[in-house]
């Protein structure tokens, strides 16, 4: 039997099992979905918030002498992360991956819901950009990462590239995340943010003017039996001016990317990465 038999036989069977996998994803998905309709409770981060404010003493009330101040804790070595889910889903798509980051030496990670009600990858990337200001400030920290599952991380990229979100995100890491478009399901299509990650719209092509000195770096995870992504290499990230690594993943599909933990090792070592990467390629393998 030669090469090419062998090749056709192996196909369907890599297909088959990604479409399995798929399928346990998403019903253990819908068993955790409801837990992540309410949005993450805010604490501080390991520099401290704001302060409170000053509460004047009872005339009634003993006085306490203040105790001596506690030395603050060293911040993390890694900036703070934030992840962002896909179309009409919600933060409990991160439960896997969020641990493993917690992991990292105690790194800070908030996961954000933006509404199913979302009508415009702009908005949504406005609203983007005030959440990553308050965690800056509630953090101490003048940077952060964001890891984006398919939409997330188009509107992420949208406030990096088109907003100035440069200035604030060190590190943004795509999963399945269709940066030139994508053309499956055309019904879905009467949905507005729908429309615009279709090829050709006017975000896909506002995606596409020159970004010089854009000071983030890329790294976009597509797998290679994405069937959301239509064709599969549009969850590449291709543009002149952008610092990017493209890391190709095989044997899993869409919804798997952000709860495999061969791709979370993967999004682990992109976050621990310092200084800037020319473009690069990568693959992940979970055959």
């Amino acid at each position: 039997m030669g090469f090419l038999p062998l090749l056709r036989m192996r196909m369907p069977i890599a297909l088959l099992r990604a479409t399995a996998l798929e399928l346990a994803v998403l019903t253990a998905h819908m068993i955790v979905y409801p837990s992540g309709l309410i949005p993450e409770r805010r604490v501080p981060g390991p520099t401290g918030g704001s302060p409170s404010a000053d509460v004047p003493d009872s005339p009634h009330s003993p006085h306490v002498p203040e105790s001596p101040a506690l030395p603050a804790l060293p911040a993390p070595p890694h900036p703070p992360a934030v992840l962002l889910h896909g179309f009409v889903d919600n933060r409990s798509v991160f439960v896997l991956l969020r641990r493993i980051l917690v992991r990292q030496g105690g790194r800070h990670v908030e996961s954000l819901n933006y509404s199913p009600l979302t009508c415009d990858i702009r908005t949504a990337a406005e609203l983007l950009g005030r959440h990553v200001e308050e965690i800056c400030a509630r953090t101490g920290r003048q940077r952060i990462d964001i890891v984006g599952h398919s939409l997330g991380g188009l509107i992420a990229r949208y406030y990096v590239q088109r907003l100035g979100g440069d200035r604030r995100v060190r590190t943004l890491v795509t999963l399945g995340t269709p940066h030139a478009g994508t053309s499956v399901a055309p019904l879905a299509s009467a949905h507005p943010i729908v429309r615009q990650m279709r090829p050709g719209s006017a975000v896909i092509e506002e995606l596409r003017l020159p970004a010089p000195g854009c000071r983030t770096r890329f790294v976009s995870f597509w797998s290679d039996l994405d069937q959301i992504m239509v064709p599969l290499e549009t969850a590449r990230l291709e543009h002149p001016d952008l610092i990017v690594r493209n890391v190709r993943v095989s044997g899993i599909g869409h919804l798997a990317l952000p709860v495999h933990p061969a791709v979370a090792a993967g999004i682990r070592e992109a976050l621990e990465a310092s200084g800037a990467e020319t473009e690069s390629s990568g693959a992940v393998s979970v055959a």
